[in-house]
C-alpha cells in the first residue's frame, strides 16, 4: 500500500519522513480544501524531504471553475514549484455544468514537459457523470485520480471507488482519500486500491480567533495507528 499525507507544514513533511510516506500533497489552507502553498514553505520542505511532494495548484477557494487567464495564472505556480524541486502538482477544472474542462490539457501537458507527475485531485467528486469524466482524464494524460467515490467520505463512495479501480486501475492510478481513519481504512483498502490518501492534524479550538482562524498540530497518533493496520 502507498500512503500520501496530506500536509500543510514543515511539522507535516517531517512526519511523512519519519514514518517512510510515499509522498505529500503540500497545501495551504486545508479549511477550504486546500490553496497554493507559499515558493518558502514548498523550499524548506524540499530541503528536508525523504519523500515525493506534490503541491495543490489551485490559486482561489470557492469552485473549480476557472478562465484562461486562471489557467495563464496556475502555469506559472506550476513552473514555480518545479524550480523549488517538488516531483509533482495537483489540480483540477470543472466547467459550468460540473464536466471535466477541456482547460485541463494543457495544464497537463505543460507540468509534464517539465517532469512533474499530476494528480487530478477531489474535483472530481462534483461531476455528473463519473465515468465519462475518468475516460476524460486518463486522455488527458493524469497519472493519478484522489476521489472520495462521489461522497464527503470516501467510506461512504466505497463503490464508486471499488468500480473505477477495477476497470480504470490498470490505466490511472486510483487514490482514496477523505476523512479515512483507523475505524474505516482496511474497509477502504478492500476495494483493491493501492493508494491511500490522508491527513494527520488537529484543530486547537482553544486558539481559534474570529478573525484569524484556528491553530491546528500534528496528529501523530493517527498516522501510527493507520499504519499499524497494514
Amino acid at each position: 500500500m502507498n500512503f500520501e499525507l496530506c500536509i500543510d507544514s514543515l511539522d507535516g513533511l517531517r512526519l511523512a519522513n519519519k514514518y517512510g510516506f510515499k509522498r505529500v500533497e503540500l497545501c495551504s489552507a486545508l479549511t477550504v480544501g486546500g490553496l497554493t502553498p507559499s515558493l518558502g514553505l514548498i523550499e524548506q520542505c524540499v530541503a528536508i524531504s525523504k519523500v515525493e511532494i506534490h503541491v495543490m495548484i489551485r490559486h482561489k477557494e470557492g469552485g473549480f471553475d476557472y478562465t484562461e487567464e486562471d489557467v495563464n495564472l496556475m502555469k506559472t505556480d506550476i513552473e514555480m514549484v518545479k524550480s523549488a524541486g517538488v516531483q509533482g502538482v495537483v489540480f483540477g477544472i470543472l466547467n459550468k455544468d460540473l464536466q471535466i474542462s477541456d482547460l485541463n490539457k494543457a495544464l497537463v501537458v505543460f507540468a509534464k514537459s517539465l517532469d512533474l507527475e499530476v494528480t487530478f485531485h477531489r474535483a472530481f467528486d462534483l461531476v455528473k457523470d463519473y465515468k465519462s469524466s475518468i475516460n476524460k482524464i486518463i486522455n488527458f494524460n493524469f497519472d493519478r485520480l484522489l476521489t472520495s467515490g462521489l461522497k464527503s467520505k470516501a467510506i461512504e463512495g466505497l463503490d464508486v471507488i471499488k468500480f473505477l479501480q477495477n476497470n480504470y486501475g490498470n490505466k490511472i492510478q486510483i487514490m482514496a482519500g477523505s476523512g479515512l481513519n483507523t475505524s474505516n481504512a482496511l474497509e477502504i483498502a478492500e476495494t483493491g486500491i493501492q493508494h491511500i490518501h490522508f491527513t494527520a492534524r488537529k484543530i486547537n479550538q482553544d486558539n481559534t480567533d474570529i478573525f484569524l482562524g484556528a491553530h491546528s498540530y500534528i496528529d501523530e497518533d493517527k498516522v501510527i495507528n493507520i499504519l499499524k493496520l497494514f
